[in-house]
């Protein structure tokens, strides 16, 4: 099988390198693609939900991937989601990590409740339409209890979201319907997310599969979660 790694918000590529590095050496292609206006010096402005699922269609079809293993992290479960719809005839599965899954025309932004204002009222008052995360919000939301080094290392790998990315809705059924293995991976201590992991699975019909570690153990605990996504 070939797994396609979709990163979380603010995040590239790079995130997924290390459990990508560890499904190579299983026997498995691996590709870990980074978003449009998420490398450094793109211009994010005016990018859209639309871009990002068309990024990855364009990815899995232009390297003619087959068998694919479509996976997303935190944010990356919405573009996954679209992609998934598109690329059904060349997937052999969708795995969702400490994942958002949204319902049928449910934005980033909607699912975060009473913080949707706050996200919403950023983007437009930002010049390039994006949001970022300050370093005091990431270490207590995203990778609590890490070591300051190591919680500086990853920030610093971050960029601002597309507001886009955060705002935009796709009117789909759930990914259960494409007739295909669906998995859901959830770090133990995951506080990030928009709604109780085992409530995220259940709506894609699967249990949750746990692994150590909080929302960014992609990156602290990659060998956890590379056997989890092998299972």
């Amino acid at each position: 099988m070939h797994y396609v790694f979709i990163p979380g918000a603010w995040h590239g590529g790079w995130s997924w390198h290390a459990v990508g590095s560890r499904i190579r050496a299983a026997g498995h292609g691996a590709t870990a693609l980074t978003m449009p206006g998420l490398n450094l010096g793109d211009d994010p402005a005016g990018l859209r939900l639309t871009d990002a699922v068309d990024h990855i269609v364009a990815a899995v079809e232009a390297r003619d991937l087959r068998d694919v293993v479509l996976v997303g992290h935190s944010w990356g479960g919405i573009p996954i989601t679209g992609a998934a719809h598109r690329l059904a005839g060349r997937l052999a599965g969708i795995a969702y990590f400490s994942a958002f899954i949204p319902r049928p025309g449910e934005s980033m932004a909607a699912a975060m409740g009473p913080m949707e204002g706050f996200v919403r009222d950023t983007i437009a008052a930002s010049p390039d339409q994006t949001i970022g995360i300050d370093f005091g919000s990431f270490t207590q939301g995203l990778m609590p209890g890490e070591p300051e080094q190591l919680q500086r290392v990853v920030f610093d790998q971050l960029l601002p979201q597309p507001g886009g990315y955060m705002t935009d809705a796709q009117d789909l059924p759930g990914v259960e319907t494409l007739g295909l293995p669906v998995t859901y991976v959830l770090a133990e201590n995951d506080h990030a997310l928009a709604a109780p992991g085992d409530e995220l699975a259940a709506r894609v019909g699967t249990r949750p599969i746990m692994v150590p570690g909080g929302h960014e153990a992609l990156l602290t605990h990659p060998d956890e979660v590379a056997k989890a996504l092998l299972a």
